[in-house]
């Protein structure tokens, strides 16, 4: 079964909704897993829902295990996820373009009027619904790694710094750091840039001079900020002083940096490239909680504010063998949503609730 968000407007008779309509009361209005007609369909726009979830395809196996009691307290806890970023199709297409231009016109008279559409399509995503979580394990750009780690480390310090108190204008800066952190590997050698295989000291130290790159290219483009030039430029400082190509300390990163370095750490890791496998979602993000003398600790927590790892209603499977379905997801304790197991009815609070404290998501 594939879960999709669908306008309302949009809906066509037939559809099957994935997700309870309930009053400000809790009270089941329209209940998930109803076939939409007209009536249903006009109901849900005199209500005012714009948008909503729907289920295409096969049901899905898991959902038919799902005891009558569990089905009742999952109606009764579940919480929605907190506003997503979502790119539709059109600007998926228009971004993956874009980004492909950038990288490959570096010289271009209107690279900059370039960049700033690609950030102000992804401004506008977020916006839209007021986003200030983005599900990591949802996007998708392009097939080419480039491209595909540029707008997902731009979509995600966008995300980030919205949840860290950023402004508009300093988002919106940020969104246009992170699709052009990688620029400089533009001017690296396409024998090193390619390898399928790791590096040799000597090709890493090549390698590592990008960033570098990349900033030299931006100083002459007029329109790029200093802020968005030093984000590219030191988005692999570690904050111990361990990074590159400065060896700079906390007090002398940028906060744009800092925030793009956490980002492009966790794409980096949960992307396969020719020379590594991919680490799991979950393993990244422990990886990223374990790196505190590398990565700024406040950037950290806004990080693990921002991202859902286990969208509501996913099924996982607990440590304890019991399998369960994600209602709530806790802010801060990505790890460690509220779930309740399918069978059992049980809920379980892996975020807050002590006694849960030996149990974990496998």
């Amino acid at each position: 079964m594939k879960r999709i968000f669908v306008r309302t407007r949009s809906l066509k008779e037939g559809m099957k909704t994935d997700q309870a309509i309930v009053d400000r009361m809790g009270r089941i209005l329209i209940a998930r897993g109803a076939i939409l007609d007209e009536y249903l369909i006009n109901s849900l726009l005199n209500m005012g829902v714009t948008s909503l979830y729907i289920r295409e395809g096969e049901e899905d196996p898991e959902e038919e295990k799902i005891s009558p009691l569990a089905q009742s307290v999952i109606e009764k806890t579940r919480i929605n996820d907190c506003a997503k970023v979502r790119l539709s199709e059109s600007v998926k297409k228009r971004v993956s373009q874009g980004i492909q231009y950038l990288y490959n016109n570096t010289d271009s008279q209107d690279f900059t009027d370039a960049a700033d559409t690609i950030a102000n399509d992804l401004m506008q995503a977020i916006s839209e619904n007021d986003a200030i979580a983005v599900d990591i394990g949802a996007l998708k750009i392009s097939d080419e790694y480039t491209f595909k780690h540029s707008v997902d480390v731009a979509t995600m310090a966008m995300i980030v710094a919205r949840q860290h108190g950023l402004n508009k204008n300093q988002v919106y800066e940020i969104g246009v750091a992170g699709l052009l952190h990688d620029l400089g590997k533009s001017k690296i050698p396409s024998e090193v840039l390619n390898k399928p295989a790791r590096l040799t000291d000597e090709e890493f130290e090549i390698m590592k001079q990008h960033s570098v790159y990349g900033y030299n290219i931006l100083k002459e483009k007029d329109g790029v900020s200093d802020h968005v030039r030093l984000g590219v430029l030191q988005h692999h400082e570690k904050v111990n002083g361990s990074g590159y190509p400065m060896g700079l300390s906390a007090d002398k990163i940028h906060l744009y940096a800092k925030i793009l370095s956490v980002v492009d750490i966790y794409d980096a890791l949960v992307t396969a490239r020719p020379y590594k496998k991919a680490f799991s979602q979950r393993d990244a993000v422990e990886m990223i909680m374990s790196m505190t003398n590398e990565l700024d600790l406040e950037i950290m927590k806004s990080f693990m504010k921002s991202m859902i790892l286990y969208p509501v209603d996913s099924i996982v499977e607990l440590s304890n063998g019991e399998k369960a379905k994600v209602v709530k997801n806790n802010p801060g304790y990505i790890l460690r949503p509220k779930v309740v197991g399918i069978e059992s009815g049980k809920i379980y609070d892996l975020g807050k609730d002590m006694k849960c404290n030996n149990i974990i998501i496998l």
